[in-house]
């Protein structure tokens, strides 16, 4: 019975105690600790929520900041894609303008070279190198001058508006990439821990592409901006080129033009005064060639009245000459006949003394024949002499002035 009470397997009721106060104590310590680990968890998590709510905020004002200067860029290459694309609309009526001035002064040119060619179909002393010729030459070279200058510009012009449209390809080709960038931004800040579908993008922390810094990126779209404004600033600099070199290529060709028809009406007023000078002359030879006409006639009449007197003495005479013996007397009809012939002969050759006296003819009729046919020879020659001159009229007044009347200068 003591054995039973005194069973070594048995506890002792104070270790029973002691062991129920331990397992109360680790209980506690145990609880004590889960609740510290609990608060801390509480506390880690709500500091885990606002630094995730901190920098998805700071994320978001950033992602908005991103977004104002996208939109900041985007507004600044759209005026200058405005700009550019306005000069340039404008730089293209400049350029049609020179493409019209250019097919103007071709047309100025030829009209001036045919005046040149139909001027050297004058004949005999009126083709001369005169001052309307003068002029005309330089006419040639102040319009091919200008057209060499007109083509040196208008191929500046299609320089500069490549580079325009360089400028503005670069603009749209920036500004498409700023309006997807703004796009996906724009979803990006449309995106809350609540959006659906929203996912996990494992590989979306690596680096992959090629990203460049916020400040190559404001360069890049910088240099497209200045870009576009250094060829709006040319642009706007050859226009006044263009406008400046129209109206003193106009100036220069009207000067020269008012010089040319000055020299031409010159020129045909001294052909016609010319010409009015041979037609007096044609006249005074015509009239002269009518008297000597008559004179010539006068002379026949005058010889041929004289020839019938003279042989009706000279027969008398030498029919009294066969008279017979005694009867062959120097009687007063004999005296008289001999008078006659005489006073008939010194008549006639009184006459041609008078016309050798004026020193009109030498010998009375072959000197007055050789008269009238010099002076028809002067009337061919002033006839002729005044088709030159109508010829050269014709050429001047009708072929060069009547053309040149269809020339137009202007700005263009």
């Amino acid at each position: 019975m003591a054995r039973l009470l005194q069973d070594p397997s048995k506890l002792h009721p104070s270790e029973w105690y002691t062991v129920n106060h331990m397992q109360c104590a680790s209980t506690e310590s145990q609880k004590s600790r889960s609740e510290c680990m609990i608060a801390e968890s509480w506390r880690l998590v709500d500091e885990i929520e606002k630094a995730t709510q901190k920098t998805q905020s700071d994320v978001n004002k950033k992602l908005e900041q991103r977004r104002e200067e996208i939109k900041f860029w985007k507004q600044e290459l759209d005026n200058k894609l405005e700009q550019i694309v306005h000069e340039t609309e404008i730089l293209l009526t400049f350029k049609n303008r020179l493409e019209r001035a250019l097919e103007g002064c071709k047309e100025l040119l030829a009209i001036a070279q045919k005046c040149l060619l139909y001027r050297q179909r004058r004949v005999g002393i009126d083709l001369v190198h005169d001052e309307v010729e003068q002029e005309l030459v330089k006419e040639a070279e102040v319009v091919q001058r200008i057209i060499d200058l007109l083509g040196r510009t208008l191929e500046q012009t299609n320089e500069q508006i490549r580079r325009n449209r360089s400028a503005k390809y670069n603009l749209e080709m920036d500004l498409k990439d700023k309006f997807t960038a703004l796009t996906i931004d724009d979803y990006c800040a449309s995106l809350t821990n609540n959006t659906p579908y929203i996912i996990y993008a494992e590989n979306a922390m690596k680096l992959e592409g090629n990203f460049v810094t916020p400040e190559d990126w404001i360069e890049f779209s910088n240099i497209n901006v200045e870009k576009a404004d250094k060829q709006r600033n040319n642009s706007l600099a050859l226009k006044a080129l263009i406008d400046n070199t129209l109206s003193q290529a106009a100036k220069d060709m009207h000067k020269q033009y008012e010089k040319v028809n000055t020299a031409f009406r010159n020129r045909a007023r001294e052909v016609k005064e010319a010409k009015h000078e041979l037609e007096t002359l044609l006249a005074m030879v015509m009239d002269e060639t009518a008297s000597q006409e008559k004179n010539i006639a006068a002379l026949k009449k005058a010889i041929a009245e004289m020839e019938g007197p003279v042989k009706v003495a000279q027969t008398r005479l030498e029919a009294r000459n066969h008279r017979p013996s005694v009867e062959l007397c120097y009687d007063t009809v004999h005296s008289s006949l001999m008078s006659e012939v005489q006073e008939i002969t010194k008549n006639i050759q009184r006459q041609v003394g008078i016309m050798q006296e004026e020193n009109l003819l030498k010998d009375a009729l072959a000197q007055a024949q050789r008269e009238l046919q010099g002076l028809s020879r002067r009337q061919l020659s002033l006839e002729e002499e005044i088709k030159v001159k109508e010829n050269t009229l014709y050429i001047d007044e009708v072929l060069c002035m009547q053309m040149r009347a269809s020339m137009c200068i202007s700005n263009y």
